[in-house]
């Protein structure tokens, strides 16, 4: 007997006895592999330490009132601490950052798209 796919809606013969039992373990093949993806997904966050000591470091810049030279511009310590929180988010998803000295090392020394270094001002403390 012919193979019918308009039929049936699925690939295999219309005579097989087994055809609904395919369906059923291709179902659970598919969500399988989609938990497993899932599961991947959501162990990419660091450890906790290091979670608390990058939200310390960049907590530490947005209240430094230094400013940050990136690119060719200047940007205050609020807008520093934003555009290294979404490095970090976007490299911890991708699950590259597993230590605070990871974060340091690809996200806040430098330019991911320049490669230049980061440079800080700060005013000078009066004694």
């Amino acid at each position: 007997m012919p193979i019918s796919t308009i039929e049936t809606g699925a690939w295999f013969c219309r005579c097989c006895p087994c055809r609904g039992t395919l369906n059923r373990q291709l179902l659970r093949v598919l969500g399988l592999l989609l938990g497993l993806a899932l599961l991947s997904v959501a162990s990419a966050a660091p450890p906790a330490i290091a979670q608390t000591e990058i939200n310390y470091l960049l907590g530490f810049i947005e209240s430094s009132g230094c400013e940050f030279y990136r690119n060719g511009s200047w940007y205050d310590s609020k807008r520093a601490q934003a555009h290294l929180r979404e490095k970090y988010e976007l490299l911890a998803a991708a699950d590259r950052i597993n230590t605070a000295e990871d974060f340091i090392e690809k996200a806040a020394a430098k330019s991911s798209l320049s490669g230049r270094p980061y440079q800080v001002r700060c005013a000078a403390v009066k004694r």
